[in-house]
């Protein structure tokens, strides 16, 4: 039963989030807004809504672990697993230029995000401070992009025409409104199975979030990124995976702080990876090798999408086949160091 728990929630956060996209986006161009704004805004936050329920369904179930894994395991996924994917399907052509400014902003707030996991900095302050942050950025995207189109302008025009949608107003809101709901009740039945299956199995509920509710929840960006890799538009992907990455730190973790400040450190117990010797001593639920494997994915997406102009399919091999080792590794399937170890 709880096996089914979690293959419907993945189900429904799937189908939910498709059907938010479209039908948003569906009602967007009805009411003659450009594709621009609806690639930078509509798509961009549709396909990051899944992580974000489910993040506040875990924060208010207790379940920490789950809510900080499922965005740094997302983002990890969308480097390693999405943008492999399309880069396999489909060369990425990529221009530096258009992704200077985004690919900045990405890089800046993935440090940000590892000095606040290491100094446990979400208060509810921290949460408006991010949220405000991503609210700046889409402005101020908005406004450079309509003043002065250029390259970046046109690839987040290009995000938003990659969504096949063209319904009444009627029917894209009821569309909306249905993926939204599935996508509410997707989350309860993924984060109560996956907590049933973390107690069951002695795992690590931090483990579960950064892999099985992480994957889950980048099921829309990775459907969204190989639908545009087989159309030959590989470059979307790249630039909708760059744009996902920046929501998920500032808007998912900002409003999840927003809502319901927590911790990332908890004292020591089975639930958590072992490290502190002492009763009573806290220790992060989120590993060294963790932070080290969100940076690393990093740094990789950037070095091939600078080097040769194109991200080809060998080094979309490389990328999976990354993302295959941090799963064995985070499942303890390959020896490693205790420091690096999640317990």
């Amino acid at each position: 039963m709880t096996y089914l728990m979690v293959l419907g929630g993945l189900v429904l956060l799937f189908l939910g989030g498709e059907g938010l996209v479209r039908g948003s986006v569906s009602v967007a161009r009805k009411l003659n807004i450009s594709e621009l704004v609806i690639g930078l805004t509509l798509v961009g936050f549709g396909t990051s809504v899944p992580e974000l329920v489910t993040s506040l369904r875990a924060i208010n179930s207790g379940a920490v672990g789950i809510a900080v894994g499922n965005v740094i395991g997302s983002n990890i996924a969308n480097i390693l697993l999405v943008l492999g994917v399309a880069a396999v399907i489909h060369p990425i052509v990529t221009n530096p230029r258009a992704l200077m400014r985004d690919t900045g902003v990405m890089i800046l707030v993935t440090v940000l995000l590892c000095f606040m996991i290491w100094f446990d900095l979400f208060s509810r302050g921290a949460g408006i401070a991010l949220t405000v942050c991503l609210i700046g950025y889409i402005i101020f995207s908005l406004v450079a992009d309509q003043k002065q189109p250029d390259e970046v302008a046109h690839m987040h025009a290009e995000e938003g025409e990659t969504v096949e949608a063209n319904y009444g107003i009627g029917i894209g809101i009821l569309i909306a409104i249905a993926g939204l709901a599935s996508v509410v009740y997707g989350a309860k039945l993924l984060v109560d199975g996956s907590v049933s299956i973390a107690r069951d199995f002695g795992i690590s509920e931090t483990v579960i979030g950064l892999t099985i509710v992480a994957i889950g929840t980048s099921l829309p960006e990775l459907a969204t990124s190989a639908i545009a890799a087989f159309r030959g538009k590989a470059d979307v992907a790249l630039g909708n995976i760059i744009g996902s990455n920046i929501f998920n730190i500032l808007g998912i973790l900002g409003v999840t702080a927003l809502v319901h400040p927590f911790s990332v450190r908890q004292p020591v117990s089975g639930d958590v990876a072992a490290g502190a010797m002492v009763q009573g001593e806290t220790v992060s639920l989120i590993s060294v090798g963790d932070i080290s494997a969100l940076i690393l994915s990093v740094a990789l997406m950037v070095l091939f999408a600078i080097t040769a102009r194109r991200i080809g399919r060998w080094e979309g091999g490389i990328l999976l086949l990354g993302y295959a080792l941090y799963m064995g590794l985070t499942f303890n399937l390959i020896p490693v160091p205790a420091l690096i170890s999640h317990g």
